[in-house]
């Protein structure tokens, strides 16, 4: 099955770059793969003394020096041969908006951007890119050994949106042979006390509740025996509530998709995901967008 045929692989020229290199090349066979673009755009295309000591030869112009490096980076990590490479260095005010042209320019199914822990960086740009992508992103972190997922967790709120996310996340599972772990977060509402009833009491109210919508949505998919993990919110961080559960569950990848109300707002996350990008910087993320239903959208915002 083919997931994703043209993927761009965001490149900074830190030592982020060889390990994004190298996590994403476990990937590549699974998505199906055809033709990788490798992009890089920065304010200026100078090359850091660091990056000129490392290559001493370097005399070209500063995006053919760049895209130079990118490939001594890529043949670095054995990347198949069996799939076409480009290469392109940008410069610009803008990164955020010159990649995202790319990736409609290239028609590209996935964005892979790293995700820092340790290693300097703000990662502004990958959390812009998730947020306003016209297609698919993947987060993979600095410190995550590189391997394909064994437990997915899928947040879960039962909208019509969702099933689409959540049909995703079954094929992905059924294909690598993993678990996927719906997980959904529900609460008590305010004004519980006026029904006579203790908070405890309406939580189980709440739970139940939730239990029976997860039922009707489940019976639409392939796997209606799966169970759902209920997680009561108290007044947490959504984001940090869903990664804190996806630890104690030994989960080892998120799938969630974009806000998806209407057709315009398919390119824009959710809170709950745009949350969840804030809080998780240890955990590799699937954004799951359907590319044809964001095109439009993501002209229009470039036009205002």
């Amino acid at each position: 099955m083919k997931f994703f045929s043209k993927v761009m692989i965001g490149l900074d020229l830190t030592e982020m770059d060889e390990i994004l290199i190298e996590k994403t090349v476990v990937f590549l066979k699974f998505w199906g793969v055809e033709k990788c673009y490798f992009v890089h755009v920065a304010k200026s295309l100078a090359i850091p003394d660091e990056i000129l000591k490392e290559y001493p030869d370097l005399l070209a112009a500063g995006d053919e020096s760049v895209e130079a490096i990118m490939m001594n980076k890529i043949k670095s990590k054995a990347f198949p041969e069996s799939i076409e490479i480009e290469v392109f260095a940008e410069e610009g005010d803008h990164p955020l908006d010159t990649v995202l042209r790319w990736a409609k320019i290239k028609d590209v199914d996935l964005i892979v951007m790293g995700r820092k822990e340790t290693l300097k960086g703000s990662g502004a740009l990958a959390n812009g890119v998730a947020k306003k992508a016209p297609c698919s992103v993947m987060l993979l972190q600095e410190k995550r050994p590189a391997g394909l997922p064994k437990k997915i967790m899928v947040p879960t709120d039962f909208s019509e949106h969702n099933h689409m996310i959540y049909d995703f996340g079954e094929r992905i599972a059924d294909q690598l042979k993993a678990q996927l772990v719906p997980v959904h977060i529900y609460q008590v509402p305010h004004g519980y006390s006026k029904t006579g009833k203790s908070y405890e009491e309406f939580a189980d109210i709440m739970k139940a509740n939730a239990k029976k919508d997860f039922e009707a949505f489940v019976s639409h998919h392939d796997h209606p025996e799966l169970e759902c993990d209920f997680v009561l919110d108290e007044g947490e961080d959504a984001g940090e509530l869903l990664l804190k559960e996806a630890m104690k569950l030994g989960v080892d990848m998120f799938i969630m998709g974009s806000r998806g109300r209407t057709k315009s707002a398919a390119i824009l996350l959710g809170s709950t995901a745009e949350k969840v990008i804030k809080a998780n910087n240890v955990l590799p993320m699937l954004i799951f967008k359907k590319k044809g239903e964001t095109m439009g959208f993501f002209d229009a915002l470039f036009r205002l």
